[in-house]
């Protein structure tokens, strides 16, 4: 198989670059009524909430609004299907289960709505979403989660090999299941349309701006390297990051993720996959593979692998061993696009929580500092509707979905206990997820 050279290895990702006005680092005492670290869907969504209740919010951002992984990820607006309900059901009632898939599902309409109000272009297309199968094997399972997910209050179809083919969806992918709400967008942009909307509705955002530490109390204290910040209210919208920062990290572990983006089809290349909703497929596999179109005619595929670092750190480094596995998914699924090269590659982190839920909560001696993490795969909408839920809080009403996400996160591990362990999950996943691939290519 032939692979790509000269791939471009992009840090901040492909989806966004450095703001041509990047503002400037917070430098010497300032006070809000709320300080929010993290300048992503969560950070700035929770800001322009804060702000539409009238108050004064400070965000503190280690680089540019959008460089983690909200500048990163798939740019899927995915609902409450996809997600591993069983391993939810071991910890909580079906009840509450139902209550957070209410929360997925409304994280849709949520960004939909914001994308009106703000005026944010970015490339949505309500297409819907794809969860496929490459191999009959996987077929039972699909329909039991589907299953249970349509049970659960998330709507869904299932598509046989001939519906499959009748919607156009490239044929490595022999059955599925469709949701009707969400599709695809520029993650990229979404943020950086935050950030506009942020900036123009009067929220004082410091880039280049990352936080050394803070003291607990009734007023809370953050020290960055040239300034301190004092408010009432501190939320933590850091994501993988927030265990490096000194929160989090007895609940969520950063993972890293990858994509690839090959270069601009060829109108015969874009004909030869047929898929003329261009829906973002994902596949059933234990680590998903995803396969999109972009608005500017290329093909970014994500996931495959992930990856954990000693100490649940975040070294900004590329990953080549998963970039290639990505271009094989890409060679594997779309054999047309055999001579179609692979012009950007980049990596990030999400943060994970051992039972797959999303963490969100109060803490502090005060009950006054706020966080959120834990996506799931699904951040773009969780982690901007969760803004409104905690502007709520701060404001003084409890949004019924706050009280629906409360649960005993597990605990994760010292290390070097928590290394072996997420490394041999990881790699048990990987190893089964290529014997399927293996079987595929085999035809068997």
């Amino acid at each position: 198989m032939k692979m790509s050279t000269n791939i471009i290895y992009k840090p901040e990702g492909g989806w966004i670059e450095p703001p041509s006005d990047i503002q400037h680092a917070l430098n010497g005492q300032a006070t809000a009524d709320v300080i929010i670290v993290g300048g992503g869907f969560a950070g700035l969504s929770t800001a322009l909430e804060l702000r539409a209740r009238g108050a004064d919010v400070i965000v503190l951002e280690s680089r540019f609004a959008g460089f983690g992984a909200s500048g990163r990820n798939a740019g899927y607006l995915a609902g409450g299907q996809g997600l591993d309900y069983h391993m939810f059901m071991k910890r909580l009632d079906r009840s509450q289960v139902a209550a957070i898939i209410r929360y997925f599902e409304e994280g849709v309409r949520y960004v939909e709505s914001k994308l009106e109000s703000y005026g944010i272009d970015c490339d949505y297309r309500r297409s819907g979403l794809i969860r496929a199968g490459v191999h009959s094997s996987q077929e039972k399972q699909l329909r039991a989660n589907m299953e249970l997910g349509i049970e659960l209050g998330a709507p869904a179809e299932f598509l046989d090999n001939a519906a499959m083919r009748a919607r156009g969806i490239p044929p490595a992918f022999l059955f599925g299941y469709a949701t009707p709400g969400g599709g695809t967008l520029n993650p990229g942009k979404y943020v950086r349309g935050l950030r506009q909307a942020a900036l123009e509705h009067g929220v004082r955002l410091f880039e280049n701006s990352p936080l050394m530490d803070w003291s607990d109390g009734k007023i809370i204290e953050c020290r960055t390297p040239d300034g301190t910040v004092r408010a009432p209210h501190l939320v933590v919208a850091a994501n993988a990051f927030a265990p490096g920062l000194g929160l989090l990290k007895d609940k969520v572990v950063p993972l890293r993720v990858s994509a690839i983006e090959t270069h601009p089809l060829t109108p015969t290349q874009r004909a030869s996959l047929d898929w003329p909703n261009a829906e973002g497929i994902t596949t059933q596999h234990l680590v998903m593979e995803s396969h999109r179109l972009t608005a500017h005619n290329t093909l970014v595929i994500t996931t495959k692998q992930l990856g954990y670092s000693f100490g649940s750190s975040t070294p900004e480094v590329p990953d080549n061993h998963t970039y290639r596995k990505l271009e094989i998914a890409l060679r594997d699924r779309f054999p047309t696009l055999h001579d179609v090269g692979v012009k950007a590659a980049w990596s990030g982190y999400i943060s994970f929580a051992f039972d797959g839920l999303p963490v969100v909560g109060v803490t502090g001696e005060h009950d006054n500092i706020l966080y959120t993490a834990g996506c799931s795969g699904h951040g773009v909408g969780t982690q901007s509707l969760v803004g409104l839920v905690l502007a709520e809080r701060i404001g003084g009403t409890e949004n019924p979905f706050l009280s629906a996400l409360q649960h005993a996160t597990p605990k994760t591990l010292p290390e070097p206990l928590q290394w072996v362990a997420v490394r041999s999950l990881l790699g048990a996943a990987h190893a089964a997820d290529e014997h399927v691939n293996r079987k595929v290519r085999r035809g068997g």
